[in-house]
């Protein structure tokens, strides 16, 4: 008793297992936050102007580029002289051509804006009817397989056909030349459109039909409701491979039949031996396809975007 009451007063050690006042003390300090670091003023981005002007000189600084390098090289190759006439001399005929472009001077001699426009309807019917058979039969192939089955033989049969091939029997059947332009148009620009509208058919969800199934609609609402817009892109593309293939048709058609056209316009330069109006036709021939694929591009865009 004695011995507790003195170490109470002398104080003893403390025991190991007591902490100490002065690490919790020191847990007491706590530093304060540091001050947060401002942010780094953002870097200003070019204005609108600036970057509108970036893109349009990245769109057309390359082409420029493209078409300097072959008038370069063309100029270089017809240098030395010769029957082949030079990018100057091709320049001056395609100002002095374009000048009056839709004289008449007669049946055979007409500018080359009415050959143009005349291959253009050639065009425009062939196609048009292509169009209008080729769409509908791609339907009906996609959607029924057992009819898909009997005429795909035929498509992979008759679609290598060069296109110079079906114009004697257009000629034998029509017995005239523009029909038979037009139906050589018609032959070898449906093929596309019936393969790629098939193809489109047959990518459509098979639950979409099941539900149409299940509505009970007919084969009408099938194609105008679910079908046609699931194969829209397929179907432009298709439209898009037959304009293209439309237009090398009637230049090398009207070569063969002759009479009003641009392909009949460079045979006839041909004869009269005027190489810089073949190769200005050659640039027209190329710039109004360019201009048609174009055309359809949009047309695709704007289909898409609605949808």
């Amino acid at each position: 008793m004695v011995a507790a009451v003195f170490h109470a007063a002398v104080g003893a050690e403390p025991r190991a297992d007591r902490p100490s006042s002065l690490p919790a003390a020191a847990a007491a300090v706590v530093e304060p936050p540091a001050a947060p670091r401002p942010a780094p003023p953002a870097a200003r981005g070019p204005s609108p102007v600036v970057a509108w002007l970036r893109r349009l000189l990245g769109a057309v600084l390359p082409a420029v580029a493209g078409l300097a390098l072959l008038v370069g090289v063309w100029a270089l190759l017809t240098s030395p002289g010769g029957s082949f006439p030079t990018p100057s001399a091709t320049w001056a005929s395609a100002v002095d051509l374009f000048a009056d472009p839709f004289y008449r001077n007669g049946p055979n001699d007409q500018g080359i804006g009415w050959n143009v426009l005349f291959s253009l309807e050639r065009v425009a019917l062939g196609f048009g009817l292509a169009a209008l058979v080729g769409i509908p039969l791609g339907f009906v192939i996609g959607r029924f397989a057992t009819l898909n089955r009997m005429v795909s033989p035929i498509i992979s049969l008759l679609k290598p056909v060069s296109p110079l091939a079906w114009l004697p029997i257009g000629l034998l059947v029509f017995k005239a030349a523009n029909p038979a332009a037009i139906w050589t148009i018609f032959i070898c620009s449906i093929w596309p459109m019936v393969i790629n509208t098939a193809v489109g058919v047959q990518k459509v969800p098979q639950d979409y039909l099941n539900v149409a199934r299940v509505l009970n609609l007919s084969e009408w609402k099938i194609a105008t409701r679910i079908l046609l817009p699931s194969v829209m892109p397929y179907l432009l593309t298709g439209v898009r491979l037959s304009v293209g293939t439309a237009w090398l048709v009637i230049v090398a058609a009207e070569m063969l039949t002759g009479g009003v056209g641009i392909g009949f316009w460079v045979w006839d330069e041909w004869n009269n031996l005027n190489v810089a109006h073949i190769l200005i036709a050659i640039f027209v021939i190329g710039f109004v396809g360019l201009l048609l694929e174009w055309a359809l591009m949009a047309l695709a865009r704007r289909f898409e975007h609605g949808a």
